[in-house]
């Protein structure tokens, strides 16, 4: 790329925005950031920890003792957690049932909106989330949207689960997801939306490759790479 740019991929759990934002990444040759894995550090944390997402002294104060950063292994980000590699601990289905809320806390969205911007100073940056493009990165080079129909990330993400070794059902994970689009969509602080000028990306029926060559197409429209 001839100067550093900004690509914003916001949209619903389990669309693929994450495998899109690092496949673009790869191919540009630039920065990753997953401020999804972020907020599920600061899940796992709170469940660990025992801490009451009703009492907002108590998640002031741990979001203020937090500390995550990503960490290159095997040519991956993984992200730690106060000093510890928790990339393998996040996944779970009690981190994912319990993720929206603490994402909608305002003390957590503060801390980690600050660290996501301070990820991309002077270098190009990938980073998809719910709000890079509306709050985070506001003037990002390049916004994206990703949807998929409902049935397909329930199942996108059940078998990512059960490849995991994670004990789940279907409808569980149907339960999730849709609990998850509400809680993201109706937050007082930063909710999940498309930005005006994001461009929308249906990937219920793209394979990933196909996926990555639309992304890309429309990167081109809008920078010079």
């Amino acid at each position: 790329m001839k100067k550093p740019i900004i690509i914003a991929i916001d949209g619903f759990s389990a669309c693929g925005k994450s495998t899109l934002a690092k496949d673009i990444s790869k191919r540009l040759n630039s920065i990753y950031i997953d401020s999804g894995a972020m907020y599920r550090a600061v899940t796992y944390y709170f469940i660990k920890n025992n801490i009451d997402v009703s009492d907002l002294a108590a998640v002031s104060a741990a979001a203020d003792k937090i500390h995550v950063h990503f960490e290159r292994q095997n040519k991956e980000s993984q992200i730690h957690l106060s000093g510890g590699n928790v990339e393998g601990k996040i996944r779970t289905q009690e981190v994912s049932d319990l993720v929206s809320q603490v994402a909608a806390l305002s003390p957590v969205r503060k801390k980690m909106v600050q660290l996501q911007r301070e990820y991309a100073s002077g270098d190009s940056v990938v980073m998809d989330g719910r709000d890079i493009g509306t709050v985070v990165f506001p003037n990002a080079d390049v916004k994206l949207f990703i949807t998929a129909d409902i049935n397909e990330r329930t199942k996108r993400r059940y078998l990512e689960l059960k490849g995991e070794g994670n004990p789940v059902s279907k409808k569980e994970v149907r339960d999730n997801l849709k609990a998850r689009d509400h809680l993201d969509s109706t937050r007082e602080d930063s909710p999940l939306r498309k930005a005006p000028d994001a461009i929308l990306i249906d990937n219920t029926h793209l394979s990933r490759k196909q996926q990555l060559e639309v992304a890309l197409e429309k990167i081109k429209e809008k920078v010079s790479l």
